[in-house]
């Protein structure tokens, strides 16, 4: 059993850095510098509901997971700490932040502007890049945690 929950939290882990790294450092800069700012802005709003959800089932298994060993391992409990810390601000990313930067952007668009031009927006941006990198921080922070106590 023990091996298992393990396998799920590596798993987990590993789906959900990859998950950011990817997103982050592939998709939205070939996206943006193939399409341009507005049509690129387009498909990475069709792209986020499912990148959130995904990140979010992620965080949550890992950091369930580690929860789980904590009784079993030292680690476990400093694991899901920090994995709990990447887990909400994916949800507030996701729930709080990216509905915030879609309505910006709707009422932006509608009014003939771009959502690059509008301080709501940009600062919804801002705020959903941070959340990011404070989940993928977190998330290496918990494989960190998982490697060195692997033994165990």
């Amino acid at each position: 059993m023990i091996g298992a929950v393990r396998f799920v939290l590596l798993l987990a882990l590993g789906l959900w850095i990859g998950e950011i790294v990817f997103f982050s450092f592939v998709v939205a800069p070939t996206l943006f510098g193939s399409l341009g700012a507005a049509r690129a802005g387009e498909v990475t709003s069709l792209l986020f509901p499912r990148y959130y959800a995904l990140g979010t089932t992620a965080a949550i298994l890992a950091t369930v997971s580690a929860a789980a060993l904590a009784r079993r391992a030292a680690w476990g409990t400093a694991a899901a700490l920090v994995l709990g810390v990447g887990l909400v601000a994916t949800l507030w990313a996701g729930l709080v932040v990216h509905p915030r930067a879609q309505r910006a952007r709707t009422a932006v668009l509608a009014a003939g502007g771009a959502p690059g031009d509008d301080e709501t927006f940009r600062r919804a941006h801002r705020d959903a890049v941070a959340l990011n990198g404070v989940a993928l921080l977190a998330a290496l922070t918990g494989l960190a945690l998982v490697c060195a106590g692997l033994h165990e």
